[in-house]
């Protein structure tokens, strides 16, 4: 197929798309599909009626929907889903695992003297004293590429997902609506929730209260399906022993927010899939979706307006 890139190129991805015997040109006019590499609604041009579909560049969709450029009826947007399995759940378990530890808190303090202190309270992920308990939160294809790398410490996984139906690689899996079940038990709770309508403030007061006082909550997910605010509070009360967060709600942060200074909260700027990551992964997603496209069948990451994503 005939492709045009913009706004930015990502050489990486075209190389790869182009290995695939797919052509790019130098304008939309000439072109029969869009490669979207911004993620910025005003940076979408108008598209003329050649272009069939758009591939866009990243996962989450629900500003393009907002700003009506994914649209029922409209032209068929595909994003990003399954392409970045692999740096999310790293850095899901680089989160879990240095909040655990109190890296932050350590660096905080700047005094070995609160040694005892911060090992009393430090959390392990292996099995010392029976396997530890993670909830999975979206149990997609990040979620299911967590579980690989968490299957050495010897946990016990819990999958939720919308349908309830049994994911490989965890040990029970919920339907979202069954997920009150688990909170009172899970040792980490790790969200990658998309944002949608439904899942806008999920993770509120009462959900971290039912946790543990020593449980840990991870979102690599989406910012806007917690409520910050409730969050915060229940760090500061010891409601929860920390987070670790790689998206935020707002986004950017600002300065001076009480995240930053919470000593149980350690912080990465929604890295895990950026453009430097994101470049190396498209062209699959890409030749995938074109090959389906060519053959009359369903693209696997077309979005569904109507779900958010």
């Amino acid at each position: 197929m005939r492709y045009y890139m913009g706004p930015e190129e990502w050489a990486p991805t075209a190389k790869d798309i182009e290995a695939a015997g797919h052509e790019r040109v130098d304008s939309l006019a000439e072109a029969e599909v869009f490669v979207n590499t911004s993620s910025d609604p005003a940076a979408v041009p108008d598209l003329p009626e050649n272009i069939q579909w758009v591939q866009y560049c990243f996962t989450g969709v629900n500003h393009l929907i907002e700003a009506g450029h994914i649209r029922e009826g409209g032209v068929p947007w595909c994003n990003s889903a399954g392409a970045f399995a692999k740096p999310v759940a790293e850095s899901a378990l680089g989160l879990l695992l240095s909040q655990a530890h109190h890296h932050k808190a350590f660096a905080l303090a700047k005094t070995w003297d609160v040694a005892h202190e911060l090992d009393q309270s430090q959390a392990w992920l292996y099995d010392q004293q029976g396997p530890k308990r993670v909830v999975i939160v979206g149990a997609g294809g990040i979620g299911k590429q967590l579980m690989a790398y968490l299957k050495p410490f010897g946990v016990h996984i819990t999958a939720v997902n919308r349908s309830g139906r049994a994911v490989e690689g965890a040990d029970v899996t919920l339907p979202i609506e069954r997920a009150g079940e688990v909170w009172g038990e899970a040792d980490f709770v790790v969200s990658i929730l998309p944002a949608t309508a439904a899942t806008e403030h999920y993770f509120d007061a009462e959900i971290f209260r039912a946790m543990k006082d020593s449980a840990v909550f991870v979102n690599v997910g989406r910012g806007s399906t917690v409520v910050t605010d409730d969050l915060v509070q229940a760090l500061r009360e010891c409601q929860i022993a920390g987070a670790g967060l790689e998206v935020m709600d707002p986004e950017p942060l600002p300065d001076g927010h009480p995240l930053y200074d919470l000593p149980n909260v350690t912080l990465t700027p929604h890295m895990a899939a950026s453009f430097q990551v994101a470049q190396h992964h498209m062209g699959a997603i890409f030749n995938a979706n074109a090959a389906a496209w060519e053959r009359g069948e369903d693209m696997p990451t077309r979005v569904d307006p109507d779900a958010g994503y």
